[in-house]
């Protein structure tokens, strides 16, 4: 039986998500992603122009004339939400954390995708894979994963998106949209991401808070990081120090999109003091743009 605890909370992404959905539902979600591949539909009679690498010998031989074979893209699509949910997640200075976005963005995305008909999949992972779900379709199994993305506790704090996007490598076959929402504050996964790029259809979905490229000028303060729990003090008033910091920070960011291009890889920006879901409802016009 599913909670009422978690019936409404999906009622209240539905119900403010609503104008992305809608998006989504006008013809959008299926002029962005392709099909699965081509399946056979009918045999017609040759026409002057069609490709004659389509003629179907045998029965054109049976019929006395060039009859082709008809093909139709598989419209069916197997969605996977690649999570990060390590504790660097559990930061924000804003309405809510990263964590919290991250989640009702999946939950958003689960949501769309089972009401096209399609599979979807979970992945949580932090620097081990948490939790892994196949991708299936049905009110249920989008139920469970929603609930997941919403309430499931890593039991580690690191992260290390390397090892997530080898253990999904192996557990499919099949072409996969992988929406892989995170902060990115890793390295050394570019190989893998390279590797999966090629087969998958991949989205990166980066969730930042602004202070975590900023220093307020507010005297000594403390800063610990989340996943390994050292701590540094520092004078926030030192110029110099705030420059080098802001400076080290701005181009591990401004880097992130340039690693994305070169591997044809789409990037959508989350700022946790800005509305999310315009920023969504953007991404995926343009892209429809782009595939028309």
């Amino acid at each position: 039986m599913i909670p009422k605890e978690l019936l409404q909370h999906i009622k209240r992404i539905e119900i403010s998500t609503r104008s992305i959905v809608n998006e989504m539902f006008s013809g959008e979600y299926h002029s962005i992603f392709k099909g699965q591949g081509l399946e056979f539909s009918e045999v017609r009679a040759y026409q002057p122009g069609d490709n004659v690498k389509l003629i179907d010998w045998n029965v054109s031989a049976r019929m006395g004339h060039p009859y082709i074979k008809k093909f139709e893209e598989t419209r069916e699509l197997t969605v996977m939400l690649m999570i990060d949910i390590s504790r660097s997640g559990s930061f924000g200075t804003y309405k809510k954390l990263k964590r919290e976005i991250a989640a009702e963005i999946g939950a958003i995305l689960a949501l769309v995708a089972i009401k096209n008909n399609d599979k979807v999949g979970l992945l949580l992972f932090s620097d081990e894979v948490e939790k892994y779900i196949p991708p299936k379709k049905g009110k249920n199994s989008v139920l469970r994963i929603v609930r997941e993305i919403l309430y499931d506790q890593p039991k580690h704090e690191k992260t290390d998106i390397n090892n997530a996007l080898e253990y999904y490598y192996k557990m499919t076959k099949k072409r996969s949209i992988i929406f892989l929402i995170s902060d990115f504050f890793d390295s050394d996964y570019y190989r893998n991401l390279q590797i999966i790029a090629q087969k998958h259809d991949v989205i990166a979905i980066r969730i930042l808070d602004p202070r975590e490229y900023s220093i307020p000028e507010v005297g000594f303060i403390t800063l610990q990081d989340a996943e390994t729990g050292k701590e540094i003090i520092i004078n926030s008033n030192d110029r110099k120090m705030r420059e080098k910091f802001e400076q080290h920070i701005a181009k591990e960011i401004n880097d992130f999109p340039k690693m994305l291009k070169k591997l044809k890889i789409d990037l959508i920006d989350i700022r946790t003091d800005a509305d999310y879901i315009d920023t969504l409802v953007k991404f995926f016009k343009e892209r429809a743009k782009k595939n028309r």
